[in-house]
């Protein structure tokens, strides 16, 4: 990755030079909120920064090879996203509505007290200039509220915030900016906050007021709380808003880092072949069954194509697939950068960091996922004219076999994905994301203010 060099595109303090500044960085163990950050650590730490990681211990390598000092959970729990039913066993039977519900409680409101706790003495030590967080961790927008440094957040989900243009977060309905259309938005937004989650708002509210915050608004828009809101993507693939807050920041796709164990396999050579290439993945969180790349290599497994499968780090003989149809390969890791410019059409479950990249590399989608994002994603390709969304995360055979056919048969999914590809290409989005966090340090200096502040209430000074 080439970090980018100091010029007059990035902060500079008043008297013209970049200040070595103390940043917190905060996460939740979980791939898909640590990876995005890897590599804003890297240039930060490159740019000459001072970096403390927050974040689960199993991360501890990764946080480390930035150049960022590892810091762990202390009151905050420490557990492992990619094995949800052993964290919170009362979860497994749960589906749908109920099991989102759960998780915005529990694997995420709960945690916060403790992560603000934490934050609050990782603050005293190491006496921050900015917090960087992911949204996961709720905590960091608690501890900004009550008189922590800046904030600065780099979003790992399609945007969350309520509009008058569109439907709320997670009914995965399309846009509609028309007056009938924002009607049903306003009602639609009044709904969910005070009906269909009536209790997950009163459970948000009983949090804040137990960490000393008063009720604020519906819970997901608390992101606009920091003072920047980095979001990973570009405007072709997100909902159009006319009341978008000036605070969210649209940087491009982050470059995902390939796993260390990731080698390419001998069959990367059949990539260069006649065969369009059909890469199946269901990311590495609902990964725990195949329940799309069983159909999925079934249905293709009479097709003209070859099937590249991943586990995402799943061990593959968990999977218990049994022989794999001729037309197929399996691997636990990819390298996207060598696999996605030889790919036709990908077959996903919706995961908000593996769709970006394989837009940035102009590949349509063919998507079936129900849980986490993944319907908002899904619906955002459809939307977008990038793919198909087949609105189940258990599709059969023929759905899958129908909706690749459809891709590669009809050019305007191909054409529509290589246009956003080419936006993609116009961010540079670990540049544009440090060149935001330096503005947002710069203008909270003290330089710029002409004064020391204070510490904030309940922060002490650092020695």
């Amino acid at each position: 990755m080439d970090i980018p060099n100091p010029g007059p595109e990035l902060s500079r303090t008043t008297a013209g030079a970049l200040v070595r500044t103390r940043i917190l960085i905060a996460s939740v163990p979980a791939a898909g909120h640590v990876n995005p950050l890897l590599p804003l650590a890297r240039a930060l730490s490159a740019r000459g920064h001072e970096l403390a990681w927050y974040a689960g211990a199993e991360y501890r390598t990764k946080v480390e090879a930035t150049g960022a000092r590892f810091i762990g959970y202390t009151h905050a729990r420490d557990f492992d996203y990619s094995d949800m039913a052993g964290a919170f066993p009362q979860r497994a039977k749960l589906r749908g509505l109920r099991a989102l519900k759960f998780d915005m409680k529990h694997v995420f409101i709960d945690q916060s007290p403790g992560q603000l706790r934490d934050l609050q003495q990782i603050t005293r030590d190491f006496a921050p200039q900015l917090v960087l967080a992911e949204p996961g961790v709720i905590g960091a927008l608690f501890h900004h509220e009550l008189g922590g440094p800046p904030s600065a957040l780099l979003c790992v989900l399609p945007l969350v915030l309520s509009s008058i243009d569109a439907a709320p977060f997670g009914l995965a309905l399309l846009p509609s900016a028309t007056a009938l259309g924002r009607v049903r938005n306003r009602a639609l937004n009044l709904l969910v906050e005070r009906v269909l989650f009536r209790d997950v708002q009163r459970h948000w509210t009983r949090v804040r007021r137990s960490v000393g915050l008063g009720p604020t608004e519906w819970w997901l828009n608390s992101v606009t709380r920091a003072d920047l809101c980095m979001q990973p993507s570009v405007p072709g693939f997100e909902y159009p808003r006319s009341d978008l807050p000036r605070a969210v920041q649209f940087i491009g796709m982050m470059p995902a880092d390939a796993p260390s164990d990731c080698i390419a396999p001998d069959y990367f050579r059949e990539l260069d072949g006649e065969r369009p290439v059909v890469p199946i993945t269901q990311g590495t969180l609902a990964n725990e069954t195949p329940q799309l790349i069983r159909p999925a290599l079934e249905g293709l497994a009479g097709e003209p194509v070859l099937v590249v499968v991943t586990t995402g780090g799943r061990p593959i003989e968990q999977l218990g697939l049994g022989p794999l149809p001729a037309n197929a390969r399996i691997s636990t890791y990819l390298s996207y950068p060598e696999l996605l410019p030889k790919t036709a059409v990908m077959v996903t479950n919706g995961g908000y960091g593996g769709v970006q990249t394989a837009l940035a590399y102009g590949v349509p989608l063919v998507v079936a996922g129900a849980t986490e994002d993944k319907p908002e994603v899904a619906m955002r390709v459809a939307w977008s004219g990038v793919g198909i969304n087949l609105k189940t995360a258990t599709p059969t055979p023929d759905q899958v076999r129908n909706a690749v056919r459809a891709v590669l048969d009809d050019p305007r999914y191909r054409e529509r994905a290589r246009a956003l590809a080419a936006e993609y290409a116009r961010y540079h989005a670990v540049q544009r994301a440090v060149q935001l966090v330096e503005d947002l340090i710069d203008r909270n200096s003290p330089e710029r203010a002409g004064k020391t502040p204070a510490a904030p209430p309940g922060i002490e000074a650092a020695t």
